[in-house]
């Protein structure tokens, strides 16, 4: 199997075009037969090239959305505007970024949505006061680590009782992983939220650096220390072998980081009865931080980073790797001034390198889709999420983005064409998810404080881990399993 998987970097710019004129002509922007800008005009105001721009336009023209005459310009169609405001109306609670268009794209003109956006940041405390106000939306997409607190306070709907027959097709097509994580036990085992595409924890790399030192991308963290080793060596003040966020500072990602490394060496956590996490797989992942440290391969100071910080500092060529997500390949992007079809070429990602305790698995994370029980068009809801992961449109909004299709199906029709795709389908089959639990927010925050207390030597790598398993046991009302 290749483990250069090479994602295809997400929203090529006609894509995020075409979504910005969508959201903007449904907002009324242009009025009901408005003009829309000249290609000239777009391509001035938002940076770009007239292939792009012309290619939003033609898609849009294609679809029914704008008419297009020849020396007037490119028109709103009042046809398609008076069948969208006819639609039956669906509230969506979502975070920021692309989900506003993708949801426009795949309701068409069979629903009507009215959008709620907030940061990532800020979306878990809005939908509790959302539901707290009484005025919960018919559809939110949420962060997968979640669904087991919102699901312990009733908050959520189980999919069977709105669409038994979906229910059927989604435990058959979607993956293995993604099917069990959100079937829980007050719900009487049945799902009570659905993946929406998903991501891998995995290791960027600069493929100049990487050339530069005549080495291949590391499959064991033996291949991953060498290699760091070698990085360092001369390196310059200010730049680095290897960065991670390593801290609370960095939030979810830290935790997202650290989960990668205990995964990949066979570590866990939780189960659903026990505290698993002190072990001497635990320790080792730890002892390994420490050692990178002591080799001048990972700074210290990965403790005081932002959720984004690692990944500017391999963007501006202060490092050599980064341990991270999938989903960062639009930080790169960003951070570089690069288009997005070219971040692949300049950045390498490959599965977190494999621990001696093995055998390593891939770590998956991502949004999912929800009904909440206030929903007060629960049956417009369930239209919306079947349209957002129905096969054809999951394949083409992975195939854009390179995020992972949850649906094995879809994997099945990218893997031929997506070397990413099909170097993540086996591993994806037995993926592991962060633990499923209510307090999941205090448990990440301990996780994150054990990795700093190591990176700072306030702790040394057993203490750290049997001080956190202690407290998530507190947490939790689970009992510690020591070997």
């Amino acid at each position: 199997m290749r483990t250069d998987m090479e994602p295809a970097p997400p929203l090529p710019a006609y894509y995020r075009l075409k979504r910005r004129l969508l959201g903007d002509i449904e907002a009324g922007h242009y009025g009901p037969a408005g003009r829309l800008p000249t290609e000239h005009e777009l391509c001035a105001a938002y940076g770009l090239s007239r292939t792009p721009v012309a290619r939003a336009l033609s898609e849009l023209a294609a679809e029914g959305v704008v008419v297009r005459h020849r020396r007037r310009g490119t028109f709103v169609n009042p046809g398609w505007v008076a069948a969208l405001q006819a639609a039956p109306k669906v509230s969506v609670m979502a975070s920021e970024g692309g989900w506003a268009g993708q949801l426009r794209e795949a309701a068409g003109n069979d629903l009507r949505l009215e959008i709620t956006t907030a940061p990532f940041g800020d979306l878990r405390v809005m939908f509790r006061r959302a539901i707290a106000e009484g005025r919960g939306p018919d559809l939110a997409i949420v962060d997968s680590v979640w669904v087991a607190e919102f699901a312990e306070s009733h908050m959520l709907t189980p999919i069977a009782e709105l669409d038994p027959d979906w229910t059927a097709e989604h435990d058959a097509d979607f993956l293995p992983p993604f099917v069990g994580a959100y079937r829980l036990d007050g719900d009487g085992g049945r799902s009570v939220a659905v993946q929406a595409p998903a991501d891998v924890a995995g290791l960027w790399y600069d493929r100049e650096a990487l050339a530069a030192a005549g080495a291949e991308p590391p499959r064991t963290w033996r291949d991953l220390r060498a290699l760091g080793r070698r990085l360092a060596e001369g390196a310059p003040r200010g730049r680095h072998a290897l960065v991670l966020p390593g801290g609370p500072a960095a939030g979810e990602t830290a935790t997202y980081a650290l989960v990668a490394l205990l995964v990949a060496n066979g570590a866990t956590v939780l189960t659903p009865e026990t505290v698993t996490l002190d072990g001497p797989a635990a320790v080792e992942t730890l002892r390994f931080l420490r050692r990178l440290v002591d080799d001048g391969v990972l700074p210290s100071e990965v403790v005081t980073y932002d959720r984004d910080r690692a990944a500017r500092l391999l963007a501006a060529g202060r490092a050599g790797m980064f341990l991270g997500g999938s989903y960062q390949a639009e930080t790169l992007a960003e951070e570089t001034g690069t288009p997005l079809a070219e971040v692949a070429g300049r950045f390498g990602f490959v599965p977190v390198p494999a621990g001696p305790y093995g055998p390593p698995r891939i770590l998956c994370g991502g949004m999912v889709y929800c009904v909440p029980r206030q929903a007060r068009h629960p049956e417009l809801a369930m239209r919306l999420l079947r349209a957002a992961t129905a096969p054809k449109w999951l394949e083409e909004v992975c195939r854009e983005t390179g995020q992972l299709p949850p649906r094995r199906s879809v994997l099945d029709a990218l893997a031929p064409v997506s070397a990413f795709h099909a170097g993540t389908a086996a591993l994806l089959e037995h993926a592991v998810m962060r633990p499923p639990v209510p307090a999941y927010a205090l448990v990440s925050a301990q996780l994150q404080a054990m990795v700093e207390g190591v990176l700072t030597r306030r702790w040394s790598p057993a203490a750290a881990v049997a001080l956190a398993a202690d407290r998530i046991s507190a947490i939790t009302g689970r009992p510690v399993v020591r070997p």
